[in-house]
């Protein structure tokens, strides 16, 4: 089962789009330096917003903008949008400084690290997409054995916390953490590494539940961390593109919804 996250996503903007169409929502951005592929990411964002009636309200700062000027429009973003995304990278930056700029009610990408997973009101977008995509192909996530590929803040952190609170149990394979060997027994895998072809078939055991949320280059292509010959003995798997981003694309404006919602 090769995951088509394009559907899966039209299926969420569906169900957002009758709250959106009742009010007027504004999803602020913060954009520092000019990166293709970054530019690439937020016109996918705008054009979801666009779609649900959203205002997107843009800030974009030069790659030499200071951590002071980058916290300075996040803040003047706040007073006037409902949720707030700080655009990563921002090369040259303390990123935690920046991130903790914005406040856990509008913190639409759950990325504030000084607030712990447990007080969050929603949860980072790839880790919920990774367990939509689960949920909606009947994946057991309770009891099942999870290896996490990666530690990074937009995947590999969020991913284990997410699936050990649903019930999993969770290692994880790092630089520092665990072997690839790990990969054979797993249930289900959720990869963020972007480390092209990481993941071969003889790593993986059939029926596994592969979710690849890793992104990279190559010859010129975007591809993911599983070699695509693990499609022939994963029972579920995500393609990139096509798999886990346009799911996560659409958990943003899903939390943008449970955050405005928190707030009446």
């Amino acid at each position: 089962m090769i995951v088509d996250g394009r559907a899966i996503a039209e299926d969420i903007y569906a169900d957002l789009s009758d709250f959106f169409s009742a009010r007027k929502a504004r999803l602020g951005i913060v954009v520092v330096g000019a990166n293709p592929v970054i530019d690439s990411f937020v016109r996918i964002k705008e054009r979801a917003a666009e779609r649900l009636g959203i205002e997107m309200v843009h800030r974009d700062l030069l790659e030499s903008a200071s951590e002071q000027k980058t916290i300075e429009s996040l803040k003047e973003l706040l007073q006037t949008c409902d949720a707030v995304i700080p655009q990563l990278p921002m090369p040259g930056l303390n990123i935690d400084t920046v991130l903790s700029a914005v406040p856990m009610d509008k913190d639409v990408d759950a990325l504030n690290p000084s607030v712990s997973e447990d007080d969050r009101p929603i949860h980072a977008p790839v880790a919920l997409a990774a367990v939509e995509i689960l949920t909606r192909n009947n994946i057991q996530i309770k009891g099942a054995r999870a290896v996490v590929v990666g530690e990074g803040r937009l995947v590999g952190a969020p991913s284990a916390w997410l699936l050990k609170k649903l019930g999993a149990d969770v290692s994880i394979f790092s630089l520092d953490k665990g072997s690839i060997e790990d990969l054979k027994e797993a249930d289900i895998i959720v990869s963020g590494a972007g480390k092209p072809g990481l993941i071969k078939p003889e790593h993986i055991k059939k029926g596994v539940a592969l979710i690849d949320a890793g992104t990279s280059e190559l010859n010129k292509k975007v591809v993911g961390d599983a070699d695509p010959a693990c499609a022939e003995i994963a029972s579920v798997i995500t393609p990139v593109p096509g798999g886990v981003g346009p799911v996560a694309v659409a958990m943003i404006f899903r939390n943008l919804k449970t955050l405005i919602e928190a707030k009446k």
